[in-house]
């Protein structure tokens, strides 16, 4: 099966022209042989708002024409993708990435873990659940950019059957060296794929850089794109890697079973409120 992460750079506050960059997108994706892409965090949207009054000018409903129009390309071209947009929510605004296919909208995830950064300092943090989607290409968690620095999140979804997990997120030069290291730590403790999309350029004074990737379960990445292009990256990847969560190197006297080793009894300490 062949998955794409696109990288893109979106523009401020211009939902229309970033919707067009999206449909691109999933069009290259598709042209590519990919059954499933990951676009950036607020990719519909921009990140880098200077109030919550101008995010909310933006914010989408979920029902809307824009989010339409991207269902009805997957349909098209029988793609499943993962995109990042602002999410008007009442009177609230949420960072939110919407899962698509070609059946229309799977489900929407809402950012949990909220920096104090960009548009996040004047959203409403997601309250979960943290789904996992059963579809034609694979079970599916989203989890969006800050999100990816708690591993609660990561384990809760590959418990919950997620073979693979879509990261859409926003990274700014100073966290570069996460992508050097925290992609593939979750992907290997977890035995997942993990397909994170990143943007490129300037935004309201912030620079992002890029390196996008796809990793396997072993923590191998399978593609990497540049800090600074715009592209669609594809990899091929076997599901089995990931439905298989005991790793044998050595039949009978070198095996580690992951799963059936994990002591839940002995880790009540990591769902206490910290002081």
């Amino acid at each position: 099966m062949r998955v794409a992460v696109a990288q893109l750079q979106p523009r401020l506050a211009d939902v229309e022209g970033n919707v067009e960059r999206a449909l691109a997108a999933l069009d290259d994706a598709a042209s590519q042989g990919a059954v499933l892409v990951v676009l950036p965090e607020a990719a519909l949207t921009g990140y880098v708002f200077d109030d919550g009054d101008a995010a909310a000018s933006v914010a989408l409903d979920l029902g809307g024409p824009e989010v339409a129009a991207l269902a009805e390309r997957c349909a098209a071209l029988d793609l499943h993708a993962v995109v990042g947009t602002l999410e008007r929510d009442g009177d609230r605004v949420r960072n939110t990435a919407v899962t698509l296919g070609p059946q229309g909208l799977i489900g929407s995830y809402r950012k949990a873990h909220l920096p104090f950064l960009g548009v996040d300092r004047f959203v409403a943090p997601g309250d979960g659940p943290f789904d996992v989607h059963d579809t034609p290409v694979g079970r599916l968690g989203v989890e969006i950019c800050f999100d990816l620095r708690f591993p609660e999140l990561s384990r809760a979804l590959a418990l919950d059957g997620a073979e693979i997990v879509c990261h859409p997120t926003n990274w700014p030069v100073q966290v570069r060296e996460l992508a050097d290291f925290m992609t593939r730590a979750r992907a290997v403790e977890n035995r997942v794929f993990l397909l994170t999309a990143n943007r490129v350029g300037e935004e309201n004074g912030a620079r992002f850089c890029g390196l996008s990737q796809i990793v396997d379960p072993l923590g191998r990445r399978l593609a990497m794109a540049g800090e600074d292009e715009e592209v669609v990256l594809v990899a091929d990847i076997d599901l089995d890697e990931a439905r298989t969560k005991t790793m044998v190197a050595a039949p009978g006297t070198y095996e580690m079973p992951i799963w059936a080793q994990r002591r839940p009894e002995l880790y009540g300490r990591l769902v206490e409120p910290t002081g």
